[in-house]
């Protein structure tokens, strides 16, 4: 292979000059620094180590857990099983040892992952499910999963399920349609659970796998793909006036210098599916023509502020501000003064203090921004950020689908509160931007 071969195969030309030039747009006041970890985006998400082991589960009888890294970070999961099994389940594998948990132990499992498991997965791609799940059925080679036993390998596929879920956007619904929170929730759970049948049918039990924040993560290619799911999941509840979309690009994610790839989660990248700023805000203005979407946070890059405003001040739906603003109070009052945006993405770890969340609120809320109180992806079972949502009546709140306890908590807390208020509560609905 030639250089320019070389060079052309893996377009380092442009992507250098792309970091290049977002460097001088940035006038980043360390240039180096800037484009090394511009470059550190461009680059895809591959396995570079899995290391599972033993733990309990909540009957305190052994399972597999697995931590799976990538070069964007560390992803864990655990294998769940059930007390009875039938003749045509996949096998679990245990050691048989009874001096060791009775049996039960899953030493063996921890052995097939760490050894054979491994080797096989290591500079694979997280975002191709199918082809990861593939792999290791290949590699059991029999029927039941007996060779490797299903609980490594289930344990391994859904911590590449989170770590591929890392790496895509994240669509919500708002269920504006509503007339007090908890029909709200009733809306919320049906179309997630219609959406799960949904997925099922289309992408196998294997797409219905979740990350770190309850929702799927199916193997979708597009915008439109997840968009066209969310929206048969909507008409199947029958609530189809009563429900909007927001997405969450997260675009930041996926661009290079100048441009946008929409190619970022292909395996076969060509290099044609780079969108200029204007292309994006053509597509998005389309996206909004198409589906009922009300809401699109972070649409380009966190320095992309030109573009953010142009879009914007269309007026075509409500644009977040996440790696835009930061919370940050510099950065909210500069997008303020520049109509950049016209709602801020409220994650209280980025600021600090208590204090100093309100006083975002407030500088937003002057501005008559709408908020958008947020989990993280790492969340407890703390339900603290439900308390800030309703005390400081930002009408939004973003904590992942109605699954796992850490974002069920926050859903449960806003019923109790309802309640506890009575008549006096007050489901934003249709002013769920200005409540």
């Amino acid at each position: 292979m030639s250089v320019q071969e070389y060079l052309d195969k893996h377009m380092l030309s442009r992507k250098i000059e792309d970091a290049v030039n977002a460097a001088v747009r940035a006038k980043a006041p360390d240039p180096v620094l800037f484009i090394s970890n511009h470059m550190k985006k461009s680059v895809s998400s591959v396995v570079t180590k899995i290391k599972a082991r033993q733990i309990l589960d909540s009957r305190g009888i052994p399972t597999v857990e697995v931590d799976l890294y990538t070069n964007k970070g560390m992803f864990r999961a655990a294998a769940p099983s059930g007390s009875s099994t039938g003749t045509y389940e996949a096998v679990e594998l245990r050691d048989g040892d009874k001096g060791k948990y009775h049996g039960k132990s899953v030493s063996r499992a921890v052995k097939n992952i760490n050894e054979k498991i491994s080797e096989a997965l290591i500079g694979m791609d997280p975002t191709l499910q199918t082809q990861i799940d593939q792999a290791m059925i290949d590699l059991d080679k029999t029927e039941n999963k007996a060779e490797l036993g299903s609980n490594a390998i289930l344990a391994v596929s859904i911590a590449a399920c989170k770590a591929g879920a890392a790496e895509k956007e994240e669509i919500m619904i708002l269920p504006v349609g509503a007339n007090t929170f908890k029909e709200a929730m009733q809306m919320g759970s049906e179309t997630y659970h219609h959406l799960k049948a949904i997925i099922t049918e289309k992408y196998g039990i294997s797409g219905c796998n979740v990350g770190e924040d309850g929702g799927f993560a199916p193997n979708i290619s597009s915008f439109r793909e997840g968009l066209d799911l969310v929206k048969e999941a909507i008409d199947r509840t029958g609530y189809n006036d009563k429900i909007k979309i927001a997405m969450d690009v997260a675009a930041t994610n996926f661009c290079l210098g100048t441009k946008y790839d929409l190619d970022f989660k292909s395996p076969d990248k060509s290099g044609q599916n780079f969108k200029t700023g204007e292309d994006m805000i053509e597509m998005y203005t389309q996206l909004c023509k198409d589906y009922p979407i009300v809401s699109i946070e972070q649409p380009f890059d966190k320095e992309d502020w030109e573009h953010t405003k142009k879009f914007s001040r269309l007026g075509i739906c409500q644009v977040v501000g996440d790696d835009l603003l930061m919370s940050n109070p510099k950065r909210i009052e500069r997008a303020i003064n520049e109509s950049t945006c016209n709602a801020l993405l409220l994650k209280v770890d980025q600021i600090g203090t208590v204090t100093e969340v309100i006083e975002a609120v407030k500088l937003a809320k002057d501005a008559n921004w709408g908020v958008v109180t947020s989990h993280r992806c790492g969340e407890t079972e703390d339900s603290f950020i439900a308390d800030l949502a309703v005390g400081l009546a930002t009408g939004q709140i973003k904590a992942g689908a109605p699954c796992r306890g850490e974002r069920l908590v926050k859903y449960n807390q806003l019923l109790r509160i309802e309640e506890e208020l009575g008549e006096l509560a007050v489901y934003a609905g249709p002013d769920w931007r200005l409540p």
